[in-house]
């Protein structure tokens, strides 16, 4: 019994010792990432790449300016400037008072003027869609293309359950998972597909027959959750803001629009989606039957469609 008592305490002792250094690792390359931009909406996280059009790529819950570096080089390498910002309360980009996605666009703009650009195509991730919405509802000049991809949008005359479907499990990873940067760095490394369906809101079925490629790709965006101490403050936000505010006037956006998502996305972004493509002007609508919501097996089709789109939207200008 001794024996594997000091057993016991010695490898909890290495564990925890195998999770502070990969929290420090991790908080110091985010922190090398990325830059601050003191504007006057206030400092705004934000990281850079490519030249071009510029677009912003805004990234979802849960995520940061990180979350959409993948999103980021692959839009660089197709001749674009992106600019991935984190939204208030992510990383280092503080929470305001009025933290709502009309204020988060008005911090678009206020991030464009501080980089001395006129204007951007905005790319709105998941939760990231509201705002981005909203920056070309409250910013029209300055915005010369729409990307709702997989898109938080809530639809009026629809219940908050139908846009994010509550569950034990999701309830129990929300309050305790995504509240402790041990829990989830322990559960991406031992058991990550317990987040598929509830973080990454993926049929685990789907994530199963995914290519190792593709499953990949779909676990990075729940290991970028760490240190989820770090985006506490966007998370709850997000909840409070994102699901509950339908987002109206979509009819008067003027901007080149794009909509993707998944027909069984577990948040059910699909509605959103069309919703979106029904009511602004001239939108165009891609739903894949397959994928959830991180699009497994139809990533090289996402890229296609959102760069080829954009190519059209900046040749129209």
């Amino acid at each position: 019994m001794l024996v594997a008592g000091i057993l016991l305490i010695v490898t909890a002792g290495l564990i925890y010792a195998h999770y502070r250094s990969d929290l420090s690792t991790a908080r110091r390359e985010l922190q090398a990432g990325s830059q601050i931009a003191h504007t006057a909406c206030g400092p705004v996280e934000y990281a850079v790449a490519g030249s071009g059009p510029a677009v912003l790529v805004i990234h979802g819950a849960g995520g940061g300016y990180s979350q959409v570096a993948v999103i980021s080089e692959w839009l660089a390498a197709s001749a674009f400037k992106t600019i991935a910002m984190s939204r208030f309360g992510y990383l280092r980009t503080p929470l305001p008072e009025d933290a709502s996605p009309a204020a988060q666009a008005d911090a678009h703009a206020c991030l464009l003027d501080a980089l001395g650009l006129p204007k951007a195509a905005a790319l709105g991730l998941s939760a990231g869609a509201p705002s981005a919405v909203q920056y070309c509802l409250r910013h029209p000049a300055r915005c010369w293309a729409l990307v709702l991809l997989v898109p938080a949008i809530a639809v009026p005359g629809r219940e908050v359950a139908d846009t994010t479907p509550p569950s034990p499990l999701w309830q129990f990873v929300f309050d305790y998972v995504l509240g402790s940067d041990f829990a989830i760095w322990a559960l991406t490394r031992l058991w990550p597909e317990m987040l598929v369906e509830t973080v990454l809101a993926t049929p685990l079925e789907e994530f199963r027959r995914a290519s190792p490629a593709e499953r990949q790709r779909g676990l990075s965006v729940i290991r970028d959750i760490f240190p989820v101490s770090l985006k506490a403050d966007g998370l709850r936000n997000d909840a409070r803001v994102t699901t509950t505010t339908p987002v109206r006037r979509l009819e008067r956006i003027t901007a080149p629009t794009l909509a993707i998502s998944t027909k069984d996305d577990l948040y059910r972004t699909a509605g959103g989606a069309r919703h979106a493509a029904e009511q602004i002007p001239g939108a165009r609508l891609t739903l894949f039957p397959t994928g959830g919501h991180a699009w497994l097996g139809h990533d090289a089709g996402v890229r296609n469609e959102i760069v080829t789109f954009l190519r059209g939207a900046t040749s129209s200008q």
